[in-house]
């Protein structure tokens, strides 16, 4: 990640990539992000206590129930859920400080996740991380020995409703071959930044 910033490049832009488990999602945005200039991820706000080796600000922002809530109350979120007690999410100021710093911010969440950001930041752009089949969805599941096999029965069959709801994404990424697949992503995020800047045109006439 690079702190340089294209002075062209004045709309700063989010990317939501979500993915049924198993699709190796995490590791194509990781590699993204590594790549690919002046982007950065999201870092979440949770209730839950920090683990061995996590970083208040590096990994996540650990704040009290209370304060989350309050947040929630004060409508201070972009995106946030609670997952077996525990919430996790975004808050709009985080996203405001990354794109002052000059990043594009990449989210990997849920769909539910990604409605609430296409509804606070309508230009969000959508990506879907899809297995090139289920049969080797879940040859992948097996082969990470994290599942027994009705594990992976229930894992398959979230996947289908997963998908089925995600079909609403602006872009879908097969996740057949990882070096392809992350060309992909850096290709979606290059040809997003290459649209009409609107800014930049009125700035260059104006000038």
């Amino acid at each position: 990640m690079t702190a340089s910033v294209p002075t062209h490049n004045t709309k700063r832009l989010l990317f939501v990539v979500s993915a049924p488990s198993g699709t190796g999602k995490t590791s194509l945005c990781s590699k993204a992000v590594q790549e690919v200039p002046n982007l950065t991820f999201s870092i979440s706000h949770t209730t839950r206590a920090p683990r061995q080796g996590e970083q208040n600000g590096k990994n996540y922002f650990f704040v009290t129930s209370k304060e989350f809530r309050d947040y929630v109350a004060c409508n201070r979120m972009a995106e946030w859920t609670e997952i077996y007690g525990n919430c996790y999410g975004t808050t709009k100021e985080t996203i405001q400080q990354g794109f002052e710093k000059g990043f594009d911010i990449l989210f990997d969440i849920d769909e539910w996740g990604a409605r609430q950001i296409t509804e606070a930041y309508p230009d969000a752009v959508t990506i879907l991380v899809l297995p090139p089949s289920f049969e080797a969805l879940k040859k992948r599941l097996i082969n990470r020995r994290t599942d027994n096999e009705e594990s992976v029965r229930t894992r398959l069959k979230k996947a289908k409703e997963e998908i089925k709801k995600m079909s609403w994404y602006q872009y879908v990424i097969v996740n057949d071959s990882f070096k392809e697949a992350a060309g992909h992503l850096k290709s979606i995020i290059a040809a997003e930044r290459c649209k009409n800047n609107h800014d930049f045109i009125k700035a260059l006439i104006n000038d």
